[in-house]
């Protein structure tokens, strides 16, 4: 029940019937506050920073049992401050109301409908290349005036983050907020971009759409971190990371064949098709994961019960001393300024904006080699995506073996030694990619059987995977401090690259070929190779003279 409670569709209900409906145990005339009229100095030291005691992780199903509205007030303590102030916090170490002591039930309901948002976003790129034929016959453009549909959006939901991922982090704010307010928009504009009729207007749209969509690829990880333990979030943010990436390969599929019997909306039609249901379900049962939130609006609650305006949560007083410039300023110029001062951080954010650069050319090269050399049909060359997708399967599972028979082991039995050993499988899986290329490259003509290249496409998709998956786990290891902030700016970073590749691609390809093209983005991997094995050698004496990572 709580889940619905917490939920949009439940906080509104219990907005619109004056909290008759969906209240929090502060709310009931039952609920005994007088731990909050009487605490003592002694109880203060006692209890002194009851928001960072450590909290039970492991999500107890005994949790559940426990009546807030019952249990012994000595379960519940405050803080009081030199000014006067009472803090409060968690309720015990066991309080249901703490993420991290959510029941598994809801915690994977919760990530459940966190990867369905982000698949729906994901997937909108990629689903419009099955739409470029019908744009380019019905508005008259050019090819790569088609593509820039597809481009748009890419560079939307990669700006997007700059401006969403720092409010998610203001405690009056939230994660939920962001996401449903912005996914709303995006649902309701995909009514107009499926009916839209001129050019200038289509892409506009597109761009919105990337735009309101982008939250989820900002926040999603630090919704996950708020309500999995630190050694969950490996294997969560790997499954994450695997279904979301085959979005995009899933794209072409969906729509082909209802455009080859409707026309070339149809693919904006389907978006809105899976992205209605995944709003309905984000509104009626996604609640907050910010601890920060949840103690805010506690307090909140607690005054109203009480009158009493001393009582506040420590996320509250925080909150009163953010400032705009600080928080612009730690968004868009801090990053950067990391980037440009901090060799490790330049050579992954390189890194990475390259992989995602090659992985959208394949929505350019694909045409050009299944339809051109293969002579598939629209439907055949959408099945040719399927090519990543295997690798997602493939990869992912192998990928999070290794970490719970091999690397978890190792860190619990010696301890992290120093962080580079994180880098370890990306030794490895860095020669996957140029590996994958030049076979894609170099196989793709008509003497050679089609199921060849598209090997190199998922030996390349298998090498994609788990090097990101690396360096988003040595990144925020690195730079804790900065880490929300980075992971914006990197993924502005990769939808750049992203945006460029797919206008550059196809005349690319046509000035060097398929075999030529493709075999210089293998070697600018091939350079990143040894990139990798630097970074693995020297990244502990990087750290130890950079001002902005963990020694």
């Amino acid at each position: 029940m709580t889940i619905l409670r917490d939920a949009g569709l439940g906080q509104f209900i219990h907005y619109a019937s004056g909290g008759k409906y969906f209240k929090h145990p502060e709310e009931s005339p039952n609920f005994d506050t007088s731990f909050l009229r009487e605490v003592t100095d002694s109880e203060s030291a006692k209890h002194e920073a009851l928001d960072s005691r450590p909290i039970s992780r492991d999500g107890a199903a005994s949790a559940l049992d426990v009546d807030l509205e019952k249990s012994p007030t000595a379960n519940r303590t405050a803080t009081r401050s030199k000014d006067g102030t009472l803090l409060v916090g968690w309720y015990s170490e066991d309080d249901v109301e703490n993420p991290l002591n959510w029941s598994p039930l809801k915690k994977y309901s919760v990530a459940l409908i966190i990867c369905l948002y982000t698949v729906s976003v994901y997937l909108g790129a990629a689903i419009f290349s099955s739409s470029q034929p019908g744009v380019m016959e019905d508005f008259g453009v050019s090819l790569i005036a088609s593509s820039l549909g597809m481009a748009l959006y890419i560079l939307a939901y990669g700006i997007g983050p700059m401006i969403f991922s720092p409010l998610s982090e203001i405690p009056a704010i939230g994660r939920t907020t962001p996401y449903l307010i912005t996914f709303f928009i995006h649902v309701i504009l995909l009514i107009p971009t499926s009916l839209v009729d001129n050019f200038a207007g289509l892409l506009v749209l597109r761009f919105l759409l990337g735009f309101f969509g982008s939250p989820c690829l900002a926040t999603s990880g630090a919704s996950f971190q708020d309500i999995f333990p630190g050694e969950q979030m490996t294997y969560i943010i790997g499954i994450w990371a695997a279904i979301t990436s085959c979005g995009p390969s899933l794209g072409p599929l969906l729509a082909t064949f209802s455009i080859e019997h409707f026309d070339w909306h149809w693919s904006q039609w389907e978006m809105l098709m899976l992205s209605g249901p995944v709003l309905i379900l984000m509104v009626a049962a996604l609640p907050e994961t910010s601890a920060a939130t949840i103690l805010l609006r506690r307090a909140r609650r607690l005054r109203a019960a009480t009158g009493n305006p001393a009582i506040k949560s420590q996320s509250e007083i925080d909150q009163s001393h953010l400032s705009i410039s600080s928080v612009t300023f730690n968004a868009l110029v801090k990053p950067w300024e990391i980037n440009i001062l901090d060799p490790a951080m330049l050579f992954t954010t390189f890194y990475t904006g390259l992989l995602y650069g090659i992985f959208y050319t394949f929505f350019e090269a694909f045409p050009l080699v299944y339809e051109g050399v293969y002579h598939f049909s629209a439907g055949g060359l959408s099945l040719a995506f399927l090519s990543v997708f295997v690798a997602q399967v493939t990869i992912a599972p192998s990928y999070l073996l290794h970490w719970r028979y091999v690397v978890h082991p190792g860190i619990k039995k010696n301890g992290i030694k120093q962080l580079e050993d994180f880098l370890k499988p990306a030794l490895v899986s860095c020669f996957a990619l140029p590996i994958g290329l030049f076979i894609f490259a170099w196989t793709s003509r008509a003497s050679v059987h089609w199921i060849v290249s598209m090997l190199g496409v998922s030996i390349t998709g298998c090498g994609m995977y788990v090097t990101l998956q690396v360096i988003f786990i040595y990144v925020p290891l690195s730079y804790p401090k900065y880490a929300a902030s980075l992971f914006a700016a990197n993924a502005l970073a990769r939808s750049l690259f992203a945006f460029a590749a797919i206008l550059y691609a196809t005349p690319m390809f046509e000035k060097l070929g398929i075999d030529g093209g493709v075999s210089l983005l293998a070697g600018c991997t091939v350079l990143c190779c040894g990139g990798m094995w630097v970074l693995y050698y020297c990244g502990p004496w990087l750290r130890a003279r950079s001002r902005f990572a963990v020694g």
